[in-house]
């Protein structure tokens, strides 16, 4: 497994770039992936944020919603996020490291500049895996709840050994607070938008009461 990233080699503020992104890439588990084309556009980049995890030792598995040795499982809405990493071409990108991040249903984050007080012991937090052979990776996670100055978002990482890491968010489509939100607004091509828009539906055959998002990430 490649190493972490840190917020040395991420940086703190990526400028927001990309030419386009994979308009065909959002799809749920039951079609997950892009039909073959002689090139994709790549999933736009986003900032690391300020609250880019420190901390990986300890749980930080796919599985957000249960921590090892807390009772409660995290408050919020259990979302199985999916889908698959690809390159350029279409083709399946193989052991890439996907990291996820994102406040709790109290908004806050799982870092020592969030305050802690009031965080949900129960949420993890952070997550990593490592995409399997037909690049499809897969979380356990919360949905994503607003906090003052920012929509509803997820913020994604790939890394793989001899490429910078690609740096994203994820958003909710139909979330009124988008149209208000300073980096979802920074991305004025419609093809960048829908790249980065996951779309939540019942997955009451995966877990009572989930809810289900797939989207895929092509790596430019």
């Amino acid at each position: 497994m490649p190493p972490p990233i840190t917020p040395s080699l991420l940086g703190r503020r990526l400028v927001v770039s990309g030419l386009a992104a994979a308009t065909a890439g959002a799809s749920l588990p039951t079609a997950v992936g892009l039909t073959q084309t002689t090139s994709l556009l790549p999933t736009p980049r986003q900032t690391t944020g300020p609250f880019y995890p420190v901390d990986w030792s300890g749980d930080a598995d796919a599985d957000l919603v249960r921590v090892a040795g807390e009772a409660a499982r995290a408050q919020g809405v259990v979302t199985h996020l999916r889908g698959r990493v690809l390159d350029a071409r279409g083709e399946p990108v193989s052991g890439a490291v996907v990291e996820i991040w994102q406040c709790d249903a109290f908004g806050h984050y799982r870092h020592p500049r969030d305050r802690a007080e009031g965080r949900d012991p129960g949420f993890q937090g952070r997550g990593r895996v490592a995409t399997w052979p037909d690049g499809s990776y897969a979380f356990r996670t919360i949905r994503p709840v607003p906090y003052p100055g920012r929509t509803p978002h997820i913020h994604v990482a790939v890394v793989m050994p001899g490429r910078a890491p690609l740096v994203t968010q994820f958003y909710l489509a139909g979330e009124p607070l988008n149209e208000r939100d300073g980096l979802f607004n920074a991305l004025r091509d419609l093809r960048q938008r829908e790249a980065v828009l996951l779309r939540l539906e019942p997955a009451e055959r995966i877990e009572t009461g989930a809810l289900l998002a797939g989207r895929d990430i092509v790596l430019g």
